[in-house]
């Protein structure tokens, strides 16, 4: 299958090794694309390539390694020779109440979640301009536009998220012909609530249960690509309560705090209890 919109195009996806990133590496592909994969294991990244039915670059890096990024730029464009796609997916998420929460973990989150897409962004950005098109996306999450208890950090990264890449569409939409998504998911069945940072900024090590009965990467990346493709600035991939939630947070915020101040409430009671800090509803969907 070939996609008009995606054919021949060069996509570069972070965060390809795994979930949402893999899925849309994946679909890309089949609409014709040619892909850089990027994230942290080259050996993941070896078995995305794999699945894809067109070329593909692998460039494996720390999303944090700014000193090494200007490099891989370079090397991203002297491939084929531009970059018509970036797709920022690479992520963490937390799982501890603020009250428990070291500042390192914070630093970490934003450094991830939102220093490392935009710095990328912006070495990418001159290109295009030069070019005079293409296309950014970040994968922010409903946790983008709502405030959830025991995801402070992570809702903080993706808010700051929301804020730069609005005012990046704002900059360059018009001025350059540079589309911008902003693409907000809710519960997609990937790693990142096992990955997650506690408030010690160790590694989770446990799945939620809306997680896992959460949207199928697949589908998810379908939606998105499609939502991109009709030339949507907003792509909100959720169903059901979730995207009721965001929903309420406009037309009635005030009942939306309420619900979620009883959520933590409960959090907060069960905390020191062993079992494992859940939000019932609200998620995180990219994958680190």
């Amino acid at each position: 299958m070939s996609d008009g919109f995606y054919a021949d195009k060069i996509y570069w996806v972070t965060g390809a090794s795994s979930g949402i990133g893999q899925a849309l590496a994946i679909s890309l592909s089949k609409r014709g694309a040619k892909l850089i994969l990027s994230g942290r294991n080259t050996d993941a990244l070896e078995e995305t390539r794999k699945a894809l039915s067109t070329e593909a670059l692998i460039l494996a890096f720390d999303t944090t390694d700014y000193d090494a990024l200007p490099g891989l730029v370079e090397q991203a464009l002297a491939w084929q020779g531009r970059i018509d796609g970036l797709i920022n997916n690479a992520g963490i998420s937390q799982r501890s109440l603020i009250v428990d929460t070291d500042m390192d973990v914070y630093r970490r989150i934003m450094e991830v979640d939102f220093f490392a897409p935009a710095t990328l962004t912006k070495l990418v950005l001159p290109h295009m301009i030069a070019a005079g098109s293409g296309h950014i996306s970040i994968i922010s999450s409903l946790a983008g536009k709502i405030g959830t208890p025991v995801r402070s950090g992570y809702c903080a990264a993706k808010h700051a998220c929301v804020g730069f890449y609005d005012s990046l569409r704002a900059e360059v939409e018009k001025a350059y012909g540079i589309s911008v998504s902003v693409i907000l998911p809710g519960s997609v069945k990937t790693g990142v609530s096992r990955n997650a940072l506690t408030g010690t900024g160790a590694a989770r090590g446990v799945s939620d249960a809306n997680i896992e009965a959460g949207m199928d990467p697949a589908e998810a990346a379908t939606r998105i690509l499609d939502q991109i493709a009709a030339g949507e600035r907003e792509i909100v991939v959720a169903e059901g309560m979730e995207k009721a939630a965001l929903d309420l947070r406009r037309q009635d915020a005030e009942t939306l705090f309420a619900m979620l101040a009883a959520q933590g409430a409960e959090l907060a009671a069960s905390a020191g209890s062993g079992e494992p800090l859940e939000l019932r509803r609200i998620n995180e969907p990219a994958d680190g």
